[in-house]
């Protein structure tokens, strides 16, 4: 298997390590799977919890066999495990073969009756779920006789992962959530991923392990079945580590309730905001340095904004134009790309047709929720927030080459105010309810990648006094 289909999966804290992994398969040219059914190679970005993950292991095995799962834990270890893994998965795909064969040979030198069942047999395989290091032996396997494979400090992490129930699937273009298996085989087109939580289906009662409806009334005063749907926190092109849990009447949100994964307080620095936080903590940074990280990072939320409406094309450049700016591409080398990108986006009328409209959000309402930064200024619904990502790409080009040190002034993040009470992500997931609210289903995943909230910015203390650079 020479270019297997790359799931990546990111935990808060390791936005660096999904970046890497993101531009390592793109070098490899290697496909990127949308769902777990298209994935051969499942990548875990950041060191997981020892509780809680059961929903990685049901992404992994929603995954077709042969199939491997690994963790990398550190930046700088992309490349050579994501070459170990392609190497097992090749060993995986080949193994299963020689046993299919040999299982008919068997069983046609015996009884032809017995036939069939040694052709059951030879379907099977060992699902993997890692990496072997060259000559080194297998991770040992758990109770399921599932080997793990951990990469990152240079070290390997077995774990035991147990399995559960309860995982969602949804495709940025459905019009329809998908609550159970019957719904799942009816409904034609592809599906993205979503897992939840554990167990928690939100108070529901549960059969055979799907969840059950309730009854409600709904706008038109009409008694319809309510459905509680968890998105997140592994749904592809969805903020790292958010959780919704939505409760639904037919296609319209009737309830939200906003979730994430946990948060840990360490050394590392949100990603996007680290300029700005380095200088706050009295280290000399130059304007240019930050607004490089700040493109880079309305490029990756333009980028995932793109992907839900369908326009992988454009996502694509504008995630590959993000990794130039975090390589130190200089401006040069980028301008005309970036320019070109950004021209398209702003003549598409396809594109603004399909988010007017979406979220709207008014300055003054922003303003009364603590919400700062690009959500504020917009003044207006997803295609303005998307409009304002687009300038700031703009202004900031123009200034990638400024080596005068930040002021306190210009202490903004890509998200909003770092020195005020709260980060500014926590605004956005506060006003996320009032904005998915009374919309439908389909609208949700726009108007979230429209705010685009970073839940690793939870972990931050309140930033006073902010140091001039």
């Amino acid at each position: 298997m020479q270019r297997p289909a790359v799931l990546a999966v990111a935990l808060p804290g390791a936005t660096d390590i999904r970046l890497e992994v993101e531009a390592e398969v793109r070098r490899r040219g290697w496909p990127v799977a949308g769902t777990p059914a298209d994935a051969d190679l499942m990548v875990v970005c950041g060191t997981p919890e020892p509780r809680g993950t059961e929903w990685l292991d049901y992404i992994e095995r929603s995954m077709p066999e042969p199939a491997v799962r690994i963790v990398i834990e550190e930046t700088g270890h992309a490349a050579h495990a994501l070459e170990m893994a392609r190497r097992d998965l090749t060993d995986r795909a080949d193994t299963p073969r020689q046993a299919n064969t040999d299982d008919q040979q068997e069983v046609a030198a015996g009884d032809p009756r017995d036939r069939a069942q040694g052709e059951h047999r030879g379907h099977g395989g060992d699902h993997g779920h890692g990496a072997h290091h060259g000559s080194s032996p297998p991770p040992a396997p758990d109770d399921q006789g599932h080997p793990h494979h951990s990469m990152g400090h240079g070290h390997d992490d077995h774990a035991a992962h147990p399995g559960h129930e309860g995982h969602e699937n949804h495709h940025p273009d459905d019009h329809a959530p998908h609550m159970d298996h019957a719904e799942h085989e009816s409904h034609s087109g592809h599906m993205n991923h979503m897992g939840h939580i554990g167990h928690d289906m939100h108070a529901m009662g549960e059969v055979a392990g799907l969840p059950m409806a309730e009854r409600g009334d709904d706008r038109d005063e009409l008694r319809l079945d309510q459905l509680h749907v968890p998105i997140g926190p592994g749904l592809t092109d969805w903020p790292t580590g958010l959780v919704l849990r939505l409760t639904l009447q037919g296609d319209v949100v009737q309830d939200v309730e906003v979730d994430h994964l946990p948060v840990t307080s360490g050394h590392r620095l949100p990603f996007w905001d680290e300029p700005w936080l380095r200088a706050a903590q009295g280290e000399e940074v130059t304007r240019g340095s930050a607004a490089r990280r700040r493109c880079a990072a309305h490029l990756d939320s333009v980028g995932r904004l793109f992907a839900v409406v369908g326009l992988d094309d454009v996502a694509g450049r504008c995630r590959r134009l993000r990794d130039e700016l975090l390589s130190g591409t200089p401006r040069e080398g980028v301008g005309g790309d970036l320019g070109r990108v950004l021209r398209r986006v702003r003549r598409s009328r396809t594109l603004r047709w399909s988010i007017a409209g979406l979220g709207k959000l008014s300055s003054s309402r922003a303003g009364e929720a603590g919400v700062t930064g690009p959500a504020l200024v917009a003044d207006g619904d997803a295609y303005d927030r998307l409009r304002i990502w687009l300038d700031e790409i703009e202004r900031g080009l123009e200034v990638l080459d400024d080596e005068r040190p930040l002021t306190r002034d210009e202490f903004t993040g890509p998200r909003g105010r770092l020195d005020g009470p709260q980060p500014p992500s926590q605004a956005l997931l506060d006003i996320l309810p009032e904005l998915l609210t009374g919309t439908e289903f389909a609208c949700a995943r726009i108007i979230v990648a429209s705010l685009d909230p970073d839940i690793e910015e939870l972990a931050l203390t309140p930033v006073t006094g902010a140091a001039h650079a």
